[in-house]
């Protein structure tokens, strides 16, 4: 599973790769499509955070920079879940902005864009895929409670060998006091 891992990975990061490089160095040309799904993202998220560029152009490359980076990420294995996640979200306004088919009025350039649409979501599925792939190891949720269970059952064992100790001092000390006593007693007229 490791050599196809080794292989699969860079070819689902090629198309990121390409066009997030192209997207960061050449925005201009994709700033008319992205447009509408930028002025969207601006007036919805850009107001809660000053983060986010609110020109059409930075967010274009913003986007790029991230496929970019996590396009390499994922082809050289590095973070691939973090990475196939982070490709994830910037697939979906690339795909909403450059593919909705829905809108085009010609057959034929909406059965294209209806194509690339298509393409995108199963690119958006693999990548999720990707994400939650472990590698074969146990995801992280099951590990933390893996760990709290043995945690909780070494508190538990260490609890029960405490309260043996102290119910041992206990009875040793009831006894010492139980010999004082009937000591005190003997000597008593």
């Amino acid at each position: 599973m490791t050599v196809l891992r080794k292989v699969a990975r860079p070819l689902l990061a090629s198309m990121f790769v390409s066009g997030g490089y192209n997207a960061v160095r050449h925005p201009a040309p994709l700033v008319p499509v992205a447009e509408p799904v930028t002025d969207r993202v601006t007036s919805a998220i850009g107001r809660r955070t000053s983060l986010l560029p609110e020109d059409p152009e930075s967010l274009v490359r913003l986007n790029g920079a991230v496929q970019l980076g996590a396009g390499l990420l994922l082809a050289l294995g590095r973070a691939p879940r973090l990475a196939s996640a982070a490709l994830a979200v910037t697939l979906v306004p690339t795909t909403l902005a450059a593919h909705s088919f829905w809108t085009i009025e010609d057959p034929e350039k909406r059965a294209a864009q209806r194509i690339q649409f298509l393409k995108n979501a199963s690119l958006f599925g693999g990548l999720l895929i990707a994400a939650a792939d472990t590698h074969g190891k146990p995801s992280l949720a099951y590990r933390t409670r893996h760990a709290a269970g043995h945690a909780s059952d070494a508190v538990a064992h260490q609890a029960h060998a405490a309260a043996g100790r102290v119910g041992d001092v206990a009875g040793s000390a009831v006894e010492s006091v139980t010999d004082v006593v009937e000591a005190a007693r003997k000597r008593l007229p």
